[in-house]
């Protein structure tokens, strides 16, 4: 039996790392915008291609931290899908509910790394994604982002829900959600027992913005009466940490303080270590602390996966910043 199986596309990624004193590439503030000089010949320090797409990243995330992961996906018959494949059975990731597909290529994308943030160039193809015919239910599900051709296979996940009541659910909306279906991503909050976003996703599900609403707390409340099975709502904002909530209490935590290399995967990251914490007995502020420990070790490096955690980097990540710890939030 699966501790945890994966929902969501498998994306291989190409990392390139600007060149920071590259005089033809400049950050234009509010808002904020990546300006390439154009027609120029832009610096690059290194570039490299690695395994990427939420479900991806936190099946390897969770795996490292003890729990026995498979991933339902869907991949094209070519050579980034093949090499998808050969990297998720390196980090020992089950991959035989993975669908290959005839006549689609693979997702992927180009990642621009510059001055310690990330721009995506993102390929979403429809896809043809294939419930299991048989499938062991797994102490947890965690469903992300899909790109088109995924009402079917939504509609037969909620349909396994319904009969195994006892799998955990965490959901995480993709990007292509979020802008087309989201009827689709309200039907599924409401069978979610942790929903983990992040601020801007937040407010784009409620229509609403913080200023509006003015705390935090108030935006996880709204959240839960969307009608969240589990009352547990994970909020992560980037550079000031994360929350988590229900409708009686709001943890908040900042961030440990290490140096940012790359933000690519550290909400992945965190959701695996959210995810593996709760798996693993503990309370919503200590598995806070895990969450931030890990994206801290992925942000340390280049790459969604490179600087994933296992257990005892975890408690040494937190060992070493012990001084930032969860605080309840008023309001």
């Amino acid at each position: 039996m699966f501790n945890l199986i994966t929902i969501g596309d498998i994306v291989i990624d190409t990392h390139i790392q600007i060149d920071n004193a590259s005089l033809e590439c400049s950050i234009k503030q509010k808002p904020c915008q990546l300006c390439l000089e154009y027609a120029s010949k832009i610096p690059i320090k290194n570039s490299f291609q690695s395994l990427g797409g939420n479900a991806a990243n936190v099946a390897v995330g969770a795996k490292k931290l003890g729990m026995e992961t498979a991933i339902i996906s869907a991949v094209g018959n070519d050579s980034n899908g093949h090499l998808a494949i050969e990297e998720l059975n390196k980090h020992k990731i089950n991959t035989e509910l993975i669908n290959i597909e005839k006549g689609n290529a693979t997702r992927y994308s180009v990642i621009l790394n510059f001055q310690g943030e990330r721009t995506i160039l993102s390929y979403h193809g429809k896809r043809q994604y294939v419930w299991p015919k048989k499938i062991t239910p797994p102490a947890w599900i965690y469903y992300t982002g899909l790109s088109q051709g995924s009402d079917k296979l939504q509609k037969q996940l909620l349909d396994c829900l319904a009969k195994h009541p006892t799998i955990n659910t965490a959901y995480n909306p993709g990007s292509f959600q979020l802008k087309n279906e989201m009827d689709k991503v309200k039907e599924m909050i409401q069978y979610a027992d942790i929903l983990i976003v992040n601020l801007e996703e937040a407010q784009t599900i409620l229509k609403t913005t913080l200023k509006k609403e003015k705390t935090i707390r108030s935006i996880v409340r709204e959240l839960i009466n969307l009608g969240t099975k589990g009352n547990e709502v994970v909020i992560t904002d980037s550079q000031n940490g994360a929350y988590v909530g229900d409708l009686d209490e709001v943890w908040h935590m900042n961030t440990f303080p290490v140096e940012v290399i790359s933000k690519t995967g550290a909400g992945d990251a965190f959701s695996a270590g959210y995810i593996a914490a709760r798996h693993h007995g503990y309370n919503k502020p200590q598995s806070l602390i895990w969450g931030i420990a890990n994206s801290c070790g992925v942000i340390s490096k280049p790459g969604a996966q490179n600087g994933l955690l296992d257990q005892r980097q975890i408690q040494k990540m937190i060992d070493r910043y012990s001084n930032v710890k969860p605080g309840l939030v008023g309001g």
